[in-house]
């Protein structure tokens, strides 16, 4: 059997092995932005999975765009150097063909905030928090830091830091850059009704919310080699009537696409506090609506964790790419195990292809479900 999960997918001039793709997942473990040891762990555990791309977590183009202390970044020559060490020992053990992305972000008014494992909220007086920026005056939540509302020379200053880090990104070796726009960080905030009451060029109807956001597409494209793929991870919808819905999605995924982005990932939500209906492949539907209506290409996300599911989603032609997070922390060989759930171990080789290291080779045999390795249809067992 040949699965659609393990065939090659082109995304703009980067061809991937295959759909599976590591989401970002925020660490809230770097020092002043630099990656660290934990990152050389976590990252070089991702690298042997036979994940055809691999995105690192969403990391701040400046340095009080971070979400946490934590948080990783990508703006100063110091932060460029630390990424480039853990980077270059992810590649050394990572399969032939596995590509690299990085997420860049900005939080806007939810930065200065606690890491997951400190509460979430807002940090306080003697957590060393920081000045907030967003489109408008106005607070995530309650007890959340009112931000400073952005001038247009704030506007230039952050467009200019995302054609920065994305330099950096490129220099440091990255197959994709991506854009987060998404979460309830600032260019989401840009978008979303619910954040940004401005009265200028760039608040009201959804061309101007949309305004930032597709200035700093067109300006990264422009700075981007063209070898490097360039995505967007944007919102789907708010879930609130009163925020953004599928069809402002699909307006801004057409415009994304006409400046050069060669894919979108689809979340939802995290802008405002809002009832969202969280199950297994919740956004796929979200996806599935962008990729018909504009015909770029798409990428879901979101509570998908099992192989038939993720490949049911390739083979109905709801997305061309499928993102895993959680399942990757409960199992960093979700690939190794998916190939067999889907009867397909020759989509990643025989076993001198296979996508796992040979010092993992009888490991593999003995642990695998399955209690074998198979090579030109002759069991493999362990001596």
């Amino acid at each position: 059997m040949n699965s659609l999960l393990f065939s090659p997918f082109q995304v703009g001039q980067v061809k991937l092995p295959n759909r599976i793709v590591v989401a970002p997942m925020c660490q809230y473990s770097a020092n002043d932005g630099c990656a660290n040891d934990w990152h050389l762990m976590h990252l070089m555990q991702l690298a042997v999975s036979g994940a055809g791309l691999i995105v690192l977590e969403a990391t701040a183009v400046e340095r009080h765009a971070r979400i946490t202390h934590g948080c990783l970044g990508l703006y100063n020559d110091v932060n460029e150097a630390a990424l480039v060490r853990v980077m270059s020992s992810a590649r050394a053990v990572s399969p032939a063909g596995t590509r690299w992305g990085i997420q860049l972000g900005h939080a806007g008014r939810k930065a200065s905030a606690q890491r997951s494992w400190e509460g979430r909220g807002a940090l306080g007086a003697r957590e060393s928090p920081w000045e907030t920026e967003a489109p408008s005056e106005i607070s995530f939540a309650d007890g959340w830091h009112t931000p400073r509302e952005m001038t247009k020379q704030d506007i230039d200053r952050v467009r200019n830091a995302f054609v920065e880090a994305a330099l950096r990104a490129a220099r440091a070796g990255f197959d994709v850059v991506e854009i987060h726009a998404a979460h309830g960080y600032l260019l989401h905030q840009f978008l979303s009704p619910l954040a940004n009451h401005r009265v200028d060029e760039y608040g009201g109807s959804l061309e101007n919310r949309a305004r930032f956001p597709l200035e700093v597409a067109r300006a990264v494209r422009e700075a981007l080699p063209p070898n490097v793929a360039f995505g967007f991870r944007i919102t789907g919808t708010d879930w609130r009537p009163d925020g953004i819905t599928i069809d402002e999605a699909v307006v801004l995924a057409d415009a994304l696409k006409s400046v050069g982005v060669d894919y979108v990932c689809v979340a939802s939500g995290g802008v405002a506090p809002a009832s969202i209906p969280v199950q297994a492949g919740y956004q796929v539907h979200l996806a599935a609506e962008v990729k018909e209506r504009t015909g770029i290409v798409t990428r879901t996300v979101g509570m998908i964790a099992d192989s038939h599911q993720a490949e049911s989603v390739l083979t109905s032609g709801q997305a061309d790419l499928v993102a895993l997070a959680r399942a990757f922390i409960d199992d960093p060989r979700w690939p190794w195990h998916a190939a067999e759930a889907l009867g397909d171990l020759e989509a990643l080789g025989d076993l001198e292809e296979i996508k796992y290291p040979g010092q993992y080779e009888r490991g593999g045999a003995v642990h695998w479900p399955g209690a074998a390795l198979r090579r030109n249809g002759v069991e493999q067992v362990a001596s």
